[in-house]
């Protein structure tokens, strides 16, 4: 049986017929040394980088021994899922910290972040249904939240990449819609790829095309408009060369039709 980890959402441990959901882990602190110790299970931590993954200050002492009732109470999560300290255990020595899964594991940010790979190669290959399948693994995952009752800089440099991997699934969804034959959906994907990061030219630009795509150049056009005047209002820039170029062709189109 492989167990399946999930950090985004809710965090959760499934493996087999056990589930052990949100409510079962040791609290606030518990989900967030869970988390890190999940995030960085191929590598040993010092139990300081833990403490600092969890803790911004406090006493040095009560500290230690939070931390030292957290480890405990996180093995006997791991017990719950039915999981045995042969499969999956947290060694603690030396003042390091590691826990350790089964090599075949399910990691919800792992398998979005190898989606994320498979749907770019398979873009590039032409293999449509396979771009189009594991892009949507990717930006299913991406769209979850990541530990959002916490604040650390770890965890938002977790959330900016989990970010960068939903918006390069939804690029990735967006350029394959139209060549399977529904633009509608290239024009939703752009779009929320504009909100996400309104000075990507990018996505304007996939914005624009997929609308064109529909029949709907007036509105492409519209969003071309959007995009120069975001960017001259907020940055004092002018669209790049591909931007324009963009809607160049479908401003001779429109005049041409």
């Amino acid at each position: 049986m492989t167990p399946r980890i999930y950090l985004t959402g809710s965090i959760a441990i499934e493996h087999g017929d056990c589930l052990v959901p949100e409510r079962l882990f040791p609290g606030r602190q518990g989900r967030i040394a869970f988390a890190f110790l999940v995030a960085n299970r191929h590598r040993t931590i010092q139990r300081a980088d833990l403490v600092r993954a969890i803790w911004s200050d406090g006493d040095a002492g009560q500290i230690d021994t939070a931390l030292d009732a957290i480890i405990s109470k996180l093995r006997g999560v791991l017990k719950t899922a039915g999981l045995s300290p042969d499969q999956a255990s947290i060694m603690a020595a030396s003042g390091t910290i590691a826990l350790s899964l089964p090599a075949h594991a399910w990691v919800d940010l792992e398998v979005a972040a190898n989606a994320l790979d498979e749907a770019e190669g398979a873009l590039r290959r032409g293999d449509l249904a396979t771009a189009w399948s594991q892009a949507n693994v990717a930006v299913t995952i991406g769209r979850r939240s990541f530990l959002a009752d916490a604040e650390a800089p770890w965890i938002e440099a977790r959330r900016s990449a989990q970010r960068a991997t939903l918006v390069r699934g939804l690029q990735c969804l967006a350029t394959v819609s139209p060549q399977i034959g529904d633009p509608l959906l290239s024009v939703q994907y752009a779009g929320e790829i504009v909100e996400l990061e309104p000075f990507r030219e990018t996505a304007y630009q996939l914005l624009m095309k997929a609308h064109a795509a529909t029949g709907d150049r007036a509105e492409a056009l519209r969003v071309f408009a959007r995009c120069r005047e975001l960017l001259r209002d907020e940055l004092g820039v002018s669209p790049s060369p591909q931007t324009e170029a963009v809607y160049l062709e479908i401003l001779r189109a429109t005049r041409a039709g």
